[in-house]
């Protein structure tokens, strides 16, 4: 009687290896990447860099040519004038724009997370026609709503308040959709089944499964909205004629408005209005971070 050995098939030499040793050389970043990455920091910090160069300047070298290189030591100083600048306002303008900019990104995270979730995870009649107004509401510029829009404040004595530049945007259309997608990836129906089945109300089940889950979108929207608001120019500079009551933006304008720009301080009060957004950025950057990533797994 013969007996049979069965035996594997063979492997093609070197198959787990190779494919590995691609996989590494995939991912190792050759020295042109490096060289690419480097020239991107640069192009991108570049501008911040030559900004604290002209704001620690006199006025004389700013205009000079060939322009300096090296920061100066009159930084302390030309930061010191824009404050007490009457014209420009600016610290009045920074508590406006805080107060503006903090109310609408409570409010667009909020609304949004709450829109989203309903969108996401909840059933009702004409959601679908819903969502594409919201979508629709989108694709249309502030630039061709801004007579109703200046008129209706106008109507309401709203005019040269801060209400006039905090309403109108205490909710839109992109956070509701953000949110929307990612609440439709990140809560589990069964999840929400669970919480429905221990006698959760819709309210406790946004409050205490859904905001967890949509924490690391709401730390970007969050982000996204307060840059966004903090850079306003156009509608503050249309509804708020007072000089006395500016946002911060409205303020940098002020500080070039003379025949002879002064440089150096407009620069000085630009590193000023930019310094909270930097400072909000490293305080959320992490959780910022970790959320893109997450939604990038998860997609």
């Amino acid at each position: 009687m013969t007996t049979t050995t069965l035996r594997p098939p063979a492997r093609p030499a070197g198959g787990p290896r190779r494919d590995a040793h691609k996989a590494d050389r995939l991912w190792k970043a050759t020295p042109l990447t490096w060289v690419g990455l480097v020239f991107g920091v640069i192009l991108s910090l570049f501008p911040f860099y030559w900004m604290i160069v002209i704001a620690s300047r006199t006025n004389d070298a700013a205009n000079s040519w060939p322009p300096p290189f090296l920061p100066g030591g009159k930084l302390g100083e030309n930061i010191q004038r824009v404050l007490e600048n009457g014209d420009a306002n600016i610290v009045k303008g920074l508590m406006n724009s805080f107060l503006v900019s903090g109310t609408i990104t409570i409010a667009t995270v909020f609304f949004g997370s709450l829109a989203g979730f309903a969108f996401a995870k909840l059933r009702f009649r004409g959601k679908n026609a819903m969502l594409l107004i919201i979508l629709a509401s989108m694709m249309v510029p502030i630039q061709l709503g801004v007579l109703p829009l200046y008129i209706l404040m106008a109507k309401l004595e709203w005019l040269n308040t801060m209400p006039s530049v905090t309403v109108p945007f205490l909710i839109g259309g992109f956070g509701i959709f953000m949110m929307r997608q990612y609440a439709e990836q990140a809560v589990p129906n069964e999840l929400i089944e669970a919480a429905r089945v221990d006698g959760c109300s819709t309210w406790r089940v946004y409050w205490h499964v859904v905001v967890p889950a949509l924490r690391p979108a709401a730390a970007v929207l969050g982000l996204l909205t307060f840059m966004e608001q903090w850079n306003q120019f156009f509608w503050p500079f249309v509804v708020l004629a007072d000089p006395a009551n500016p946002t911060v933006q409205i303020s940098l304008r002020s500080l070039n408005t003379a025949y002879f720009a002064d440089n150096s301080q407009i620069f000085a009060g630009t590193l000023v209005a930019t310094l909270p957004l930097f400072v909000v950025f490293v305080l959320f950057g992490r959780q910022i971070i970790g959320g893109i990533m997450e939604g990038a797994v998860k997609s």
